[in-house]
């Protein structure tokens, strides 16, 4: 086959005969090269590139850029359009600096190959990861991937902003410490039924230009080599001609980890010719031997270049091809527009899930804020984040609208610090900026620090100081929080696989205690405090290389950090706690194992026992205890629910949650999230980690009582809804339009999240054996809407057959004959408001794969 039939059979709009000719005269070694995630320069009209860029919520890891709450916020916005804005925003911001670079070449996090958003199924809340998703539901999963694909990409699928990739295809979610090598063992249905559906919406209907393949096998075959997932389902069932890439050393676990192949060469080609195009690694550097042990073909490689080169040429990057965002320019990044966009969001994804009538709190009370989240950057940006450049906390977010008192009251977890609090500080720590790591010379800017607690990945830290290479000293005093032994560490986010770290030094009253070169070994020290007098502190750090920031953390004392808390919320009106998580104990392939949390995942889903021990100090106290949970996924909180005046879960909300927050806490903002998880109760609720079987997990297959339900979110205002209505029979294939009205009976303008859910007849619902899911309902279509006082709407559903559809054993999807129930209201069927129809299908229709 020549190589411009090869161009035409990977599925290029326009065929380039450039590009095909290129690939006519590439030796194999270059062809290699070309499709691994980091290429060097091969000509002018091909420059150097790197594919691999984040964007999971905002542009990650490449400077200053607006951060919105984390992916597992925004699934609890269920605002699909308000997603698709989203996108639209990172995409711009992506050209924005893509634009602004000097020359063609681009490294790492400043190319235009997006490998986002993650739309893995959050089936456990164990996970670590699961933050990055949209939740436990393949219908709101799809409709939010889709939205957000559709913002990066743009209008002009020839001409795309950015190119989106999905990921993890498929059955990817932990635990975190097996996942190079973990074997998932799913059933038929539950490929079908859960795993599959939100990869098949993003691709045929978002028309996502890449997807890719995920670490772990699917009954002993590697995903990413994988022919009946890869060529079959994707490629021919789905139609999908783009670009499949690998999750970064995907293809070396194939050899080194999961054993299904002996060599790289030969895993390698079992990739390639499952239809997997781009490795992101060194992996196939193998493919000449491959080719040259006829493990594949070069027509096999070929296809696989064509579509990758056809990648670069839509983005206008390469073969001379222009985009038309080529002139966005580089001040289009965080402008005021998307501030306020990220502000939107982070407000509706706050979930009031309690209220006894403390809130709203009015305006002028004196509150305590207390809680190891109220003040800490991590908690705001998640992971896979950008910069924030003005990031307001929820210590900063409530500072100008109550009088108010601060302490930090507990750690995390057993063993883990935070971020020492800015009470320790006193007025606070000179901070002196040099040009020079060595601090040498005088400091170019000096200004003063609350506390250390920065995030300057690729960014200037201070003006007038260079990116790349400067160094900092901090002096000041510190106050331990109670008499005793503290863990002191410094923490520096290192860079991924670079070379060098940043170094730093900690002295207390002008003893060193820490002397860490950048290695990493010596970046934590315990030191014994006689009382809590005041000692003098002097931190530096040097920094050469790609580290990302530095925060100074400590593990104090808990009796003593309690005690603190019970004296700020003494003369309080009311106390605000804010507890929950944080991307140091829940997140990727961590290196924590502490009581509860392994490797990035959790053990145990419990609120952490120090927290726990907070929480029931204050109430003791009989203040008002409003409970502000920040975190990346449900936390059983049996006792919260039963014992707080008010309970918000504001997730990861991004650089203005602490904003958002105080807007809920006042009034200023109606709340109208939604939970896009279940919140169990506790951690024996749960099947076994490992256990990919869908049985009893999500609200669809869980028959236990939930702590607080999907789909669940209160509202300062009330609304009901009336009668609904809709054809009583259909003939499969044929659409359903329902309606409802829908009123705002309550004192106060507000949001309501309509959410529809299917109810098929028993006999479809028990899937099989006894150890197979028993289906209880599922979501299949859901809108906002934005309701004055006392108005009322009428509401339409539209459900294509494939809403209407269920799945049998064998993972056949098809419209099937029966009575079926549909529900319409402000949460699952049982919730207080909502209104119920029946309605028959006559025939079966089934529907493609």
């Amino acid at each position: 086959m020549s190589a411009l039939l090869i161009l035409l059979a990977a599925g290029a709009a326009q065929p380039d005969a450039d590009i095909a000719a290129r690939i006519a005269a590439m030796s194999d070694a270059e062809k290699a090269a070309q499709l691994q995630s980091t290429v060097t320069a091969s000509s002018p009209d091909l420059p150097a590139y790197d594919y691999w860029n984040e964007a999971l919520h905002g542009l990650a890891r490449n400077g200053v850029a607006t951060v919105f709450p984390q992916a597992i916020g925004l699934a609890a916005t269920w605002d699909a359009p308000l997603l698709e804005r989203i996108g639209t925003v990172v995409s711009t911001e992506a050209r924005a600096k893509y634009n602004a670079l000097p020359g063609k070449d681009r490294r790492r996090y400043q190319g235009l190959t997006i490998w986002s958003p993650n739309i893995n199924i959050f089936r456990d809340p164990r996970w670590g990861r699961g933050q990055e998703t949209y939740g436990e539901d393949p219908v709101l999963t799809g409709t939010l991937a889709t939205a957000y694909v559709r913002g990066l990409q743009g209008p002009d699928l020839d001409h795309p902003r950015v190119i989106a990739t999905p990921k993890h295809l498929v059955a990817h979610s932990g635990p975190e410490a097996g996942r190079d090598s973990f074997n998932v063992q799913s059933s038929a249905y539950d490929m079908e039924a859960t795993y599959l559906p939100a990869f098949r919406r993003a691709l045929t209907e978002g028309k996502a230009l890449s997807v890719m393949c995920s670490y772990n096998s699917v009954h002993g075959v590697p995903v990413c080599g994988a022919d009946w997932l890869l060529n079959q389902r994707v490629r021919k069932d789905w139609g999908f001609d783009g670009l499949v890439v690998s999750d970064c050393d995907a293809i070396g676990n194939i050899n080194h980890y999961q054993r299904y192949r002996q060599t790289n060469a030969a895993a390698s080609a079992a990739a390639i010719n499952a239809g997997m195009d781009l490795n992101c690694g060194r992996t196939y550097a193998a493919l000449p031997e491959a080719l040259a042990q006829g493990l594949t073909t070069r027509e096999v490689v070929d296809r696989a270049l064509a579509r990758t080169f056809a990648a670069r040429r839509k983005l206008g990057d390469a073969f001379g091809a222009t985009s038309p965002w080529a002139t966005i320019p580089a001040n289009t990044v965080d402008t005021a527009e998307h501030r306020a966009l990220a502000l939107e969001a982070a407000r509706k994804s706050l979930v009031l899930l309690k209220n006894n009538g403390v809130l709203p709190l009015r305006k002028g009370a004196r509150i305590a804020v207390v809680g190891p989240n109220a003040d800490s950057l991590d908690t705001l940006e998640a992971n896979y984040h950008g910069t924030a450049a003005q990031p307001v906390t929820p210590l900063d977010g409530f500072a100008a609208r109550y009088r108010m008192s601060y302490a930090q009251g507990a750690s995390l977890a057993e063993g883990v610090p935070v971020v020492i609090p800015r009470t320790a500080f006193g007025a606070g720590l000179k901070a002196e900026f040099f040009a020079d790591p060595a601090l040498a010379g005088a400091p170019l800017t000096v200004r003063t620090d609350a506390r250390v607690d920065f995030d300057w990945n690729r960014t200037s830290p201070a003006a007038g100081i260079p990116a790349e290479r400067y160094g900092v000293r901090w002096t000041g005093t510190i106050a331990p929080d109670g008499p005793g032994e503290h863990l002191l560490r410094m923490d520096v986010p290192r860079c991924f696989d670079c070379s060098g770290h940043d170094a730093v030094r900690l002295w207390i009253d002008g003893k060193q205690v820490i002397a860490d070169t950048g290695d990493n070994n010596a970046v934590e020290a315990r030191v014994t405090f006689a009382d809590t007098r005041p000692r003098e502190i002097r931190l530096e750090l040097s920094h050469a290389s790609e580290d990302e920031g530095i925060r100074l953390t400590w593990v104090a004392p808990p009796a003593a950090q309690r005690e603190r808390a019970v004296a700020a919320a003494r003369d309080a009106d009311a106390v605000i706690a804010f507890v929950g998580l944080s991307p140091a104990v829940e997140g990727e392939a961590l290196q924590i194992e502490v009581p509860g949390f392994s490797g990035g995942d959790r053990t145990d889903i419990a609120l952490p026992r120090a927290q726990q021990d907070l929480l029931e100090t204050l109430k003791a106290t009989g203040k008002p205890l409003v409970v502000v949970l920040l975190s990346g996924s449900a936390v059983a909180m049996p006792w919260v629910k039963e014992n707080a005046d008010a309970v918000v879960a504001a997730w990861y909300p991004g650089q203005s949650g602490g904003t958002a927050i105080a807007d809920l806490v006042d009034g200023t903002l109606n709340p109208s999230g939604r939970l896009p998880v279940t919140f169990y109760a506790r951690t024996r609720d749960l099947p076994a980690f490992v256990d990919y079987n869908m049985r009893e997990r999500t609200y669809r297959y869980f028959h236990g009582t939930p702590l607080w339900s999907f789909g669940e979110g209160l509202s300062y205002t009330s609304f009901a809804y009336g009668k609904a209505s809709a054809p009583a029979r259909i003939k499969a294939g044929e659409t359903l339009t329902a309606t409802v009205s829908l009123a705002n009976v309550g004192a106060r303008n507000g949001e309501e999240v309509a959410q529809a859910y299917l109810v098929p007849p028993e006999h479809l619902r028990t899937i099989g054996e006894f150890n197979d899911p028993v289906l209880r309902h599922s979501l299949v279509a859901y809108r906002r809407a934005a309701l004055a006082k006392g108005e009322t709407t009428r509401l339409s559903f539209t459900l294509d057959p494939r809403s209407l559809s269920t799945v049998d054993r064998n993972g056949v999807r098809a419209v099937r004959p029966g009575t079926y129930r549909l529900f319409i209201g402000g949460g699952q069927p049982g919730a207080a408001s909502g209104a119920e129809i029946s309605f028959t299908i006559e025939g079966t229709l089934e529907l493609p794969k």
